[in-house]
């Protein structure tokens, strides 16, 4: 399904359902005489990604999926996100991780875990100049 950085999301382990994806743009607004306000494009914003999955640790994968998920997060590092087409989308840095865990064993261990994970697109310095942008543009698509 998935790649992001060494953790391998997959549906016979940690499988999400959910992935939504935000851009978000920068437009400066600039005051003219004699005239409305104009906008000036000065950048791209924000990008983030939000993954919603389930996880059954007795079916295949383990109780330590989200913990390896936390460990991947907690180098502190950003993590190349690659889908399971081959499109790479760039470097992208664990921002939160959230779980639930429900319907438990005797022994107190879940069978069932939700889990939520949130990235945010890791900046990457821009190539100047017009051809700088195009090339921005088109490698993140």
């Amino acid at each position: 399904m998935m790649i992001l950085g060494a953790y391998r999301f997959a549906i016979s382990s940690a499988a999400f359902q959910n992935l939504k994806r935000q851009s978000e743009y920068r437009w400066q607004e600039v005051n003219r005489i004699g005239a409305d306000p104009a906008l000036q494009f000065t950048g791209f914003g924000v990008e983030t990604i939000d993954l919603d999955g389930v996880i059954y640790p007795h079916f295949k994968g383990g109780l330590r999926q989200v913990t390896l998920m936390r460990a991947e997060a907690g180098l502190g590092k950003p993590l190349f996100l690659i889908s399971g087409n081959g499109n790479a989308f760039g470097k992208w840095c664990i921002v939160k991780i959230s779980e639930n865990q429900s319907v438990f064993m005797k022994d107190g261990a879940p069978l069932k875990i939700e889990f939520s994970i949130s990235l945010k697109r890791y900046g990457e310095d821009a190539k100047p100049g017009v051809k700088g942008i195009i090339q921005n543009i088109v490698k993140s698509i």
